[in-house]
């Protein structure tokens, strides 16, 4: 009999955990030896599509559109309500909330208002009935809190791919759901040791898994598609990723205003949507950068515009394991990276690429330093290309779970 493995997720929205759990389910499923099954907190999400068919879905309905379109909101809105009176739950959930607002706040830490909502919407959702041999939150926040409290499995485990204390999350607000983990996966070690520093009591759990890549069908898909369409001459700067406060869009954008200033030929184009849309839009504008800072939407196939582009920049505030930096080494593009967790382990500053202290002026002078030395664009480029970013031995750690001892 085929062994039952449930994997859960927060949304299906086109960004990098969920990709990468893309490239888990088409695994797992090519191997036939398993009955999958993926659930989402919130049914949303333009990676639906992507999911392979034979991979069960417990969710009723879903939307295949992104969870930043009107039916997409609409969509978050009703899981929303639904979870806050579904048996009450948000009612009795708002000192909670109140208290993690106190806590954030005084920790003078950017609040994070989404991290409150999972864990409403972890609490608002009826348990699943079946009992599954192993179960997975493959995500942080309401992906993990579900599992714990609402999934029956002879075993469970739970992903981590950011820094856990930057990106919002607390012991409060957990509830301790982690303790109901057998293992914990973390993407990289620095995110295992920034998860440790927040639950030392959990490192004996802590393993490490990096993003399964699938990279005959990164190089196959860069060679579709038409790419860039502007006719632009100059340098072309590229970064994958949502428009969100963690990417440091507003200090690429101050920094591109700077480069332009100082006469060098360059436009800087970003792949990605989100709620940081419309302040970028103004920031662009305020900065007299319109026809050069690019915001070109989510693109189903980024491929073709990574590999056509001369430098991959990914200047984040903090990070987990970035699935784009791996990709664009994948394409052998020369990167400038801000020098955060994740980053730091994906590339070798002076080798394959640069990593720098994230501000404005350090991102103006590495980036000049790069574009006025083809040479060195090539080095790196021709470095990235040596690296090893394929560890089938993970996936083999997380099903020798399977063989466990079933856990009381």
């Amino acid at each position: 009999m085929r062994k039952k493995l449930l994997f859960i997720i927060n949304t299906m929205g086109r960004a990098g955990a969920e990709t990468a759990l893309i490239e888990l389910l088409k695994k797992l499923d090519s191997m036939g030896e398993y009955e999958l099954s993926l659930l989402a907190i919130i049914p949303c999400g333009e990676l639906f599509d992507r999911v392979p068919k034979s991979v069960h879905l417990l969710n009723k309905h879903v939307n295949s559109h992104s969870v930043l379109s009107f039916s997409g909101r609409v969509q978050i809105l009703r899981t929303i309500l639904y979870s806050f009176f579904y048996k009450m739950t948000g009612f009795r959930a708002l000192g909670t909330m109140g208290k993690n607002i106190r806590e954030q706040k005084a920790s003078g830490r950017k609040l994070q208002y989404d991290k409150l909502l999972w864990r409403l919407l972890s609490d608002g959702r009826p348990a699943l009935t079946e009992k599954y041999d192993l179960a997975v939150a493959y995500l942080e926040g309401a992906a993990a809190y579900y599992l714990a409290d609402k999934v029956k499995a002879d075993h469970k485990a739970a992903f981590i791919h950011i820094d856990y204390q930057k990106a919002g999350y607390t012991p409060f607000m957990d509830k301790d759901c982690y303790e109901k983990m057998e293992k914990i996966f973390v993407v990289s070690k620095e995110v295992g040791e920034k998860f440790c520093s927040v639950y030392p009591k959990y490192r004996n759990k802590v393993t490490l898994f990096r993003n399964l890549l699938d990279k005959e069908s990164i190089v196959k898909k860069a060679e579709s598609g038409t790419g860039f369409t502007d006719g632009f001459k100059g340098i072309r700067l590229l970064t994958v990723g949502r428009l969100h406060y963690q990417k440091g869009y507003d200090i690429a954008v101050a920094a591109l205003a700077e480069l332009r200033k100082a006469g060098y030929p360059v436009r800087w184009y970003v792949i990605g949507e989100g709620m940081e849309r419309r302040n970028l839009e103004m920031l662009i504008k305020k900065y007299g950068v319109e026809e050069y800072f690019i915001l070109m939407g989510a693109k189903d196939n980024p491929y073709p515009f990574m590999k056509q582009a001369d430098i991959y920049v990914h200047a984040t505030r903090f990070e987990g394991k970035s699935l784009a930096i791996e990709e664009a080494q994948i394409l052998g593009k020369p990167i400038v990276a801000s020098d955060c967790t994740g980053n730091t382990e994906q590339i070798i500053s002076g080798y394959d690429g640069i990593l720098l202290s994230l501000n404005v002026e350090n991102l103006v002078y590495e980036l000049k330093r790069l574009i006025e030395d083809p040479k060195k664009q090539k080095e790196y480029a021709e470095h990235v290309l040596e690296k090893q970013l394929e560890y089938p031995g993970d996936l083999e750690g997380m099903l020798a779970m399977l063989n466990k001892e079933k856990k009381v």
